[in-house]
């Protein structure tokens, strides 16, 4: 069957960024005290189950290597590696298309379903679908995008957004869940309690008959073999498993960095993946298809290759880490800031510390014509740090994200080209001045000193403009009430 290659047509949407900065995003989610609760309860769970499993295994730091190694290795080869993904997966039946954009990937899907005929799709839960945008795309085109991960379908019902790649409905309760299905479903059972097991059976009940009435499936893909056109789904629910087998037509929408070279590599990812995502040892369903199979599973089957930043990132040799990503979520886990802040504090699809280094890549944060600076709000990503640490001890594929971050940060304040000073550059070129000048920093010392007499030794709490930029997240440094060569003058003639 032809491959498709569309052209550009509109300008690319921008679903990757939902709106404020980190800094006023997190300022509300803190003050949300229920939020703080779900997430360290929820948190907590997740990284001690992983403990246990990853403790079981003697051989899993040398795993770690081994998945490290092989996302470098197809990184390195990534356009071989996907002119033969689409030479395999065209042998066997399937339509290769290669979308540029989120724009271009959504016209590209937008059309296969409506040449379908379809008015409602199912969907197996899928980041590279929430980056595009994908759901306001069909919705746009009159067609129902139906969620059926279940964490997912309680977001979609709440006209929410997802707060965690894993778990996107990780910020909800068990009683804010019974209260969107009971308001919010349509076909929810009368009495509906929060016991998890009533909740867990009025959402099958209310999904199963749109699994079997779907004639048009969407999915994303965490792995696919260059070599023989396998596409993987690994998840925990069954959910995906009925969208890849019953429907006629299945659409698949792939990062292009999820390449692997050959099924051999699928050895590692499926160790390193369940356990570091739900602390499983091996995911409950465990999907690959090849193509097209005549009479079993899906009868067409469309694979979306989608680049949306990928390339550029790829170009930025300390940056390009963050395409080793395989959305475990480990990271999130064990991140103070995100147990703080949650998911929404991050304003993109991709929260927590693999978000702060993914987004900004994908859109260019630092590069001519990108976004670029602190002000935006993908360029404070990398700043929603303490850079501690814990999520690259916690990277089954030993993405250094901390490295990653300082990167990002200097690429964000510092972009190529020419653009006016920021105020971090003022100061520190002002700073250097005084510093390199014993008269200059003599006098410096005594202003300081006069300022700290006259506020008599007490922290500043508030300072003008530009002062202020600092005062309005911290207290200034309580001042000392002489400089360092008056005390030691002073200490000298004792």
């Amino acid at each position: 069957m032809p491959t498709v290659r569309p052209q550009p047509s509109r300008p690319p949407r921008d679903p990757l960024r939902w709106g404020a900065s980190f800094p006023h995003a997190a300022h509300e989610t803190l003050a949300d005290g229920q939020l703080r609760a779900n997430l360290r309860t929820a948190t907590r769970t997740i990284r001690d189950k992983r403990r246990r499993v990853t403790a079981e295994l003697d051989d899993w730091e040398q795993l770690r290597d081994a998945g490290a190694a092989i996302k470098a290795s197809a990184m390195a080869r990534l356009p071989d590696l996907l002119t033969q993904l689409e030479e395999s997966v065209t042998a066997r039946g399937g339509v290769v298309h290669w979308a540029r954009d989120a724009a271009e990937a959504n016209e590209v899907v937008t059309g296969i379903v409506r040449e379908a005929g379809a008015r409602e799709v199912v969907k197996v839960k899928s980041m590279a679908t929430q980056e595009i945008g994908l759901n306001e795309a069909l919705a746009e085109a009159g067609i129902d995008a139906i969620e059926t991960d279940l964490a997912e379908r309680i977001v979609q019902l709440a006209g929410d957004q997802p707060s965690h790649i894993l778990v996107p409905a990780i910020h909800r309760n068990r009683e804010e869940i019974r209260e969107i299905f009971t308001h919010r479903m349509g076909d929810a059972p009368e009495g509906l309690s929060s016991e998890p097991r009533e909740l867990a059976m009025a959402a099958r009940a209310h999904l199963r008959a749109r699994f079997l009435r779907a004639e048009v499936a969407i999915s994303g893909a965490n792995m696919a073999i260059a070599e023989t056109g396998t596409v993987a789904v690994v998840e925990s629910e069954g959910n995906g498993r009925m969208c890849l087998t019953l429907p006629r037509l299945l659409v698949t929408v792939m990062g292009i960095e999820k390449v692997l070279p050959t099924a051999r590599d699928l050895e590692v990812f499926l160790q390193l993946l369940p356990r570091s995502s739900t602390g499983e040892r091996m995911n409950p369903y465990t999907s690959m298809w090849t193509g097209v199979t005549p009479g079993d599973g899906p009868q067409e089957f469309h694979l979306v290759l989608l680049d949306n930043g990928r390339t550029r990132a790829l170009a930025d040799e300390l940056g390009r880490q963050a395409l080793h990503c395989i959305r475990c979520s480990a990271c999130l886990n064990v991140c103070p800031v995100y147990e703080h802040t949650g998911g929404h504090a991050y304003g993109s699809v991709y929260p927590g510390p693999i978000g702060a280094i993914l987004t900004p890549q994908l859109l260019g944060v630092g590069e001519p014509g990108g976004p670029a600076g602190a002000h935006d709000p993908t360029g404070s990503l990398p700043f929603a740090s303490t850079l501690c640490g814990a999520c690259f001890d916690a990277c089954p594929v030993k993405i250094d994200i901390p490295a990653a971050l300082v990167h990002l940060r200097e690429r964000s304040l510092h972009p190529p080209g020419p653009h006016a000073p920021s105020a971090t550059d003022v100061s520190m070129r002002v700073a250097a001045r005084v510093l390199s000048s014993g008269r200059a920093l003599r006098w410096a010392g005594r202003a300081v000193a006069l300022v700290g007499r006259l506020t008599g030794g007490r922290a500043i709490r508030w300072l003008p403009w530009p002062g202020s930029l600092w005062t309005r997240v911290r207290d200034a440094p309580v001042l000392p009430v002489r400089s360092l060569a008056a005390w030691w003058a002073r200490r000298s003639l004792r």
